[in-house]
């Protein structure tokens, strides 16, 4: 596998959470930094006793939800 791919989101209290598409891993943090150390940590825990299939990269996908007034 080359690339996982994570939909991260911004929590009401700022914080994030993020799902990985492909694979049964989530997590959140309080920050963005902290977020980016989460995923690393948890896609490694996931792939522990497969390392060979651990993926070349991970990508976070930000996905904002914005309502707009029309009035």
């Amino acid at each position: 596998m080359s690339e996982l791919i994570f939909e991260v989101t911004q929590e009401a209290d700022g914080g994030f959470c993020t799902e990985c598409l492909t694979e049964p891993i989530f997590t959140q943090a309080d920050t963005w930094e902290q977020l980016r150390d989460n995923v690393r940590e948890v896609v490694h825990a996931y792939y522990f006793d497969q390392p060979k299939n651990l993926p070349s990269s991970i990508r976070l996908h930000m996905v904002r939800d914005e309502i707009l007034a029309c009035a």
